[in-house]
């Protein structure tokens, strides 16, 4: 017989980790409505498989990495979907990529008829090829991630990212709430980071036990399994150089000399790194320019945990001191931003802007709602000089407004289309429609 109190805490860390509510379940029911299969990509350990366990009835759920279900599913792809036509998930479903075609087949087979299947990968640059090759007009993508913070503090959504999505006005943007005593909330999500086990187990040691397993299961299972020519050493290295590179600008020469390898080598070590979601690459803007533009790409570690963990940064008092600071702040802004977007089903480009004369802008937004310049502190105040940058790309670009997050204490306007808002503000009543 079990454990009686190892079951007992197994069954509350379960409870606990389905009721975390999560932002794309609204984006995987409305695209279940419009196409016959829903992919969702993501890294691991980000709550995929929790998401798909959560499905109702009829839905049956078949694990790739569980050979019993593996084996049922590879031994004969297309009758496996004959007998199964509707309502099946198939989770880690790159490890398959033999079921594709059949997949394409089954989906044709019944072209009109949405909502049949659900199937995820993670840190695959494989799965991506598969869809695109397979069923591409087949199928609709949701990119997951792990939590961000509203979703950790059970909010699911900004009230930033709300406005941006609804294409609000201005003035709208200062009727958001600021966040009331939640400023070591905040800083306990930009400390720990938003992968959904550490929450559950919310025990710091835990933490820094998962971190340290998760970064050498990246390694030795996914990038070793994915890239089996890779140099395990030196990719080693790279991952251990990326928490010093975060937020920054990258120059991949630089970035190869000090590794000791070639610069198309270390070209294709970043396009691992944000192929399999745990480095994001922001382009420059470089449209319309009127000054010489850096057109170097800027990046950053994406889970800001995962970099302090990294940067071994075990606690927040060393995050607050650290020269990284003002990167990690920014990045871990920037990441819950684009999450929500891509949650909310917006469809949008992102980029950042610097000149060689030294003008910057953290954040360039651009979508249907129009071009948004963002910029992002983590102080409570702000000096009207240091937001020159963002009042001249505002005028010169006549952009609907500018936008500065930060940690004040109430919503505050700087100009007549510049606004400051405290991270974690949620929507006032007059927004809720």
């Amino acid at each position: 017989m079990g454990d009686p109190l190892f079951t007992l805490h197994f069954k509350a860390h379960c409870f606990i980790l389905h009721t975390m509510k999560r932002i794309y379940t609204t984006q995987l029911n409305e695209l279940l409505n419009f196409f016959p299969c829903v992919a969702i990509i993501g890294v691991r350990q980000c709550g995929k498989t929790t998401l798909l366990q959560d499905l109702p009835k009829p839905w049956q759920l078949y694990d790739m990495e569980k050979s019993s279900d593996s084996d049922m599913v590879s031994r004969d792809p297309e009758l496996f979907f004959r007998l199964h036509p509707t309502h099946i998930a198939l989770d880690e479903a790159q490890l398959l990529p033999e079921i594709f075609p059949a997949l394409r087949v089954a989906i044709d087979a019944d072209r009109n008829t949405t909502g049949r299947f659900i199937i995820t990968g993670s840190s695959s640059p494989d799965l991506i090829s598969s869809i695109s090759e397979s069923l591409a007009g087949r199928v609709a993508i949701i990119e997951m991630a792990p939590f961000t913070y509203a979703e950790a503090n059970h909010q699911l959504i900004s009230g930033v990212a709300q406005c941006i999505a609804q294409e609000t006005q201005f003035e709208n943007f200062l009727t958001l709430l600021p966040p009331t005593d939640e400023l070591q909330a905040i800083h306990q999500y930009w400390h720990r980071g938003g992968y959904p086990e550490p929450w559950v187990k919310d025990n710091e040691r835990f933490t820094n036990l998962w971190m340290q397993n998760y970064v050498k299961t990246y390694l030795e299972r996914d990038i070793l399994r994915l890239f089996p020519g890779i140099a395990r050493q030196k990719f080693k290295l790279f991952l251990q150089m990326l928490s010093h590179l975060s937020g920054t600008i990258i120059n991949y020469s630089d970035v190869a000399r000090t590794l000791g390898i070639s610069p198309p080598t270390a070209r294709d070590y970043f396009e691992i790194a944000h192929g399999t979601f745990i480095w994001r690459k922001i382009p420059p803007y470089e449209r319309n320019a009127q000054k010489r533009i850096i057109k170097h790409p800027k990046g950053y570690i994406r889970d800001p945990g995962l970099l302090h963990h990294l940067l071994h940064l075990t606690e927040q008092e060393d995050i607050l001191a650290h020269p990284s600071l003002g990167q990690s702040w920014e990045s871990m802004v920037i990441e819950n931003l684009l999450r929500e977007l891509n949650a909310l089903g917006v469809s949008f480009e992102y980029y950042y802007y610097r000149t060689s004369g030294g003008a910057e802008v953290d954040l360039i937004l651009e979508g249907d709602f129009g071009l948004i310049p963002i910029e992002i502190k983590h102080g409570q105040h702000v000096s009207p000089h240091s937001l020159r940058s963002l009042r001249d790309f505002v005028k010169e670009r006549n952009c609907p407004y500018g936008l500065v997050i930060n940690n004040d204490e109430r919503i505050r306007q700087y100009d007549d289309n510049i606004v400051g808002i405290p991270f974690g503000s949620r929507l006032g009543s007059g927004l809720n429609s």
